[in-house]
């Protein structure tokens, strides 16, 4: 073999040495992004459950306050209420 058939040769076989460490490095990296993403799912599957929860418990107790707070018409009859207890007190206050 003459000295540019070596040469060439030498030259492929490291071209072929490289590109099979980049391929190595590119799988390598791809594993790691492949598992990186998957613990970000799974990360964030656990935040919406714990702020699903979240929101489901403040809902019922926004749902519960809205039972226990009184209509308009208990309102206003409140109001006609209370006037005559003040009425009331100031008469016996009065004596």
């Amino acid at each position: 073999m003459d000295d540019s058939k070596k040469m060439l040769k030498a030259i492929i076989n490291g071209q072929s040495s490289m590109k099979s460490e980049l391929l190595s490095k590119i799988d390598k990296l791809q594993k790691e992004v492949t598992t990186g993403f998957i613990d970000v799912n799974k990360n964030i599957d656990k935040v919406e459950k714990n702020l699903s929860f979240r929101v489901d418990k403040i809902g019922l107790q926004v749902a519960s306050l809205e039972d226990d707070a009184p209509t308009i018409e208990e309102f206003d009859n409140l109001t006609k209420r209370v006037e005559r207890v003040e009425k009331t007190q100031q008469s016996f206050s009065v004596i």
